[in-house]
């Protein structure tokens, strides 16, 4: 019997593993857009909803909060596999997404209901960032890991660039944040009722995806893809032992965590940033847009370029971080003007901030390959809920401070 039950293990594979990854990456797709829904419109969202300042880091804020219960929903996944962990998560996204569109007339209860539902949304963060590795080791081959990582991991990422993209577009500006000061669409009434169609409209977009999630999104496949997905791994406290004593997988985490964490609460926010140098949410929503699209583009090609060539990683990770401290650095030169004389243009600023997001956030899925490689067998989710956790960290310490930005 165990003979027989191992056979399959050599490496089969399911056609239906791609509506399997689809399913997970629009899950995690709508739980950016949630997440991001507020940092490109925080101009037009004062004025419709009375928000501070310290509202609107605060929104974003939820998102690392969510991730306080992290090792509870890596103990889900690890025990109660895809399945359960997907169902509970979706449904949080729905509870907050519909909290969010609760029609009262009262403002203080109003935002209170929308801290919830950015809070509930924040919840489902852990299995979105998280369960990438698990599925993809769970359904493909080898040699096809670092691709399904990659796609399922950085559609979070393309979730929040497209609310840096319907938000502007959608939500017109109120006066003396936008270059087309058209009076009458910058009314409080006529911005508010545009906000409620994109809270509408995100409602219905993860009640759909709940909806197909609980019609069909099994735990496993019939049998394992690979050795690897057949073997056993370690329990959840010698996974955490291991983890922890390991030096190098703590270098590493730290490499991911640093670097990512601070980007994603700075890219939430940066309307919030941009606005004092007369960067309209406009721009500022395009330039948050095409620098987490052209990360995830770059990320797919660089998973499927090291699917076919193994152990070129570490080099890979030092290419794409040397591109970002160099962009990251011009950045820096050019908004202090005083100090530098550099001059600060659309051009200047666009170029910088896109090729800061590309090079940082097409190295997520060759992190999270070189995690699992590095701690095998520790359970993959378990690995990149240590990892994401510590990054969200960084993150909060970040927004905890812009919680006091004011000029």
């Amino acid at each position: 019997v165990p003979v027989r039950r191992l056979a399959p293990a050599a490496g089969r594979v399911y056609g239906r593993r791609w509506l399997v990854l689809l399913l997970f990456s629009l899950l995690g797709f709508a739980q950016g857009l949630l997440w991001n829904t507020w940092g490109p419109i925080q101009n037009s969202a004062r004025l419709a909803f009375g928000f501070s300042g310290w509202d609107i880091a605060l929104l974003v804020f939820w998102g690392p909060i969510g991730f306080a219960p992290c090792f509870f929903f890596m103990w889900l996944m690890d025990k109660k596999g895809l399945r359960v962990t997907v169902l509970l998560t979706s449904s949080l996204m729905v509870l907050g997404a519909g909290l969010r569109c609760v029609p009262v007339s009262d403002l203080e209860i109003r935002k209170k209901l929308i801290h919830g539902g950015q809070l509930l949304n924040g919840l489902a963060g852990p299995t979105v960032m998280n369960a990438a590795p698990f599925l993809s080791t769970t359904w493909f081959s080898p040699d096809e890991r670092a691709t399904a990582t990659a796609i399922a991991s950085l559609l979070n990422y393309l979730g929040a660039a497209g609310a840096f993209l319907v938000g502007p577009l959608v939500v017109p500006s109120p006066n003396g944040t936008s270059h087309h000061l058209l009076v009458s669409q910058s009314n409080t009434e006529h911005i508010k009722d545009r906000i409620e169609a994109v809270l509408y409209a995100e409602f219905g977009m993860v009640s759909l995806i709940f909806s197909a999630a609980l019609a069909y999104f099994p735990s496993r496949p019939p049998f394992p893809p690979s050795v690897a997905a057949a073997s056993q791994r370690l329990s959840y406290r010698r996974s955490f032992c291991r983890l922890l004593s390991n030096f190098r997988f703590l270098m590493i985490a730290l490499a991911y965590a640093i670097p990512l964490g601070v980007f994603s609460g700075w890219s939430g926010v940066l309307d919030l940033i941009l606005t004092p140098v007369h960067v309209s949410q406009v721009d500022a929503g395009w330039i948050g847009f095409w620098s987490i699209v052209g990360g995830c583009v770059v990320g797919i090609a660089m998973a499927r370029f090291a699917d076919f060539i193994r152990g070129m990683l570490k080099f890979i990770l030092l290419l794409l971080l040397s591109g970002a401290t160099l962009a990251s650095t011009w950045f820096t030169l050019t908004c202090l003007t005083s100090v530098t004389h550099l001059p600060l243009t659309t051009a200047t600023l666009y170029t910088s901030c896109i090729l800061l997001g590309i090079f940082l956030n097409s190295s997520v899925p060759i992190f999270f390959e070189l995690f699992v490689e590095t701690v095998y067998p520790v359970p993959e989710g378990i690995t990149c809920g240590v990892v994401t956790f510590l990054s969200n960290v960084f993150m909060g310490v970040l927004l905890f401070f812009l919680t006091f930005y004011h000029t």
